[in-house]
């Protein structure tokens, strides 16, 4: 059976991917520095992946391997990580002779005029669009040189069960109405912002893994669309919480203020950008090869307020 193995185990989406692949009946390995099991899970390696010998251990057998570490938001972090992280990745798929998934973000497109589609040059807008552009590209020059067979997976900002410390619609307003507190909101109320639904990203990357015409390309994770805009999400949240749907906007201003004290929002700052223009995540090629529909907002909503 083929060893399917994840780096930065422990994460929401690499939570929803593992449940995705045992259910399927998958040999899974979880990596991280400190790994936990997981229902069917019982191979564990604890690893620290910015150091190749630690990588090179916790992907010897491996058939696929999915990269889908988080580190903490702070770009001085990402500067010195990252780079060491994608380099010590492509070295031990290699020599592994295993398949790699990189699970990916859109900070690399910058601020895009339109839908986001696989097809948007790389055009970062910040420094951490600037790293996430330098290690894609490092993926993306060795397959085409034919040293590894790779697929970029990219996500939306994500939402759902078990997201509550990474998803901005579980922290600035589920949690907050279930605090009795208003909800809040980052930049524009009335601009479009796409989210995934973190159970769609994890069947998507399985599916990816399945599919021998899917490699050494990018993708775009099911992602519902049309998406609400920060007044349509809290209205919706509001009403399946049965409560009043009160909220702050917070702005430049706001978070320059907020970030002298809170090294999280000072770094929210510079990606600002993706909340007061369009932010339209488009899917419809996944959606179209696999004949996949992603999760409507309402029932994905109403998914991660029953996990509560």
């Amino acid at each position: 059976m083929a060893l399917h193995v994840i780096l930065g185990a422990g994460g929401v989406i690499a939570n929803e991917l593992t449940r995705e692949l045992v259910k399927n009946g998958q040999q899974v390995r979880l990596v991280s520095r400190s790994p936990r099991a997981a229902e069917g899970v019982t191979d564990l390696v604890a690893a620290d992946i910015t150091d190749y010998a630690q990588t090179r251990k916790a992907v010897t057998g491996a058939a696929v391997v999915y990269l889908c570490a988080g580190l903490k938001y702070d770009r001085k972090i990402w500067g010195e990580a990252w780079p060491a992280i994608m380099e010590n990745t492509i070295n031990a798929c290699k020599e592994a002779n295993a398949r790699l998934i990189f699970f990916d973000n859109v900070y690399s497109y910058g601020l895009v005029n339109g839908p986001m589609t696989e097809d948007a040059p790389y055009n970062p807008c910040s420094v951490k669009g600037e790293i996430r552009a330098k290690i894609v590209m490092r993926l993306q020059d060795e397959v085409r040189a034919g040293n590894i067979t790779a697929t970029v997976a990219r996500a939306a900002d994500f939402y759902g069960p078990g997201a509550d410390k990474t998803g901005f619609l579980n922290i600035l307003i589920i949690d907050r109405f279930r605090k009795n507190s208003s909800a809040m909101w980052f930049g524009k109320d009335n601009v479009t912002h796409s989210y995934t639904f973190t159970p769609d990203a994890g069947a998507g990357l399985y599916r990816l893994s399945q599919d021998e015409s899917s490699w050494n390309q990018v993708w775009h994770l099911p992602t519902f669309n049309p998406a609400p805009d920060g007044k349509g999400y809290v209205e919706m949240i509001a009403r399946q919480m049965q409560v009043k749907p009160k909220y702050m906007k917070l702005g430049s201003f706001m978070l320059t203020l907020s970030g002298l004290f809170d090294t999280t929002i000072r770094e929210i700052k510079e990606m600002l950008y993706q909340n007061d223009y369009p932010y339209i995540f488009d899917s419809s090629k996944f959606e179209k090869h696999f004949g996949y529909k992603p999760t409507p907002y309402e029932e994905g909503v109403k998914q991660t307020l029953k996990n509560y």
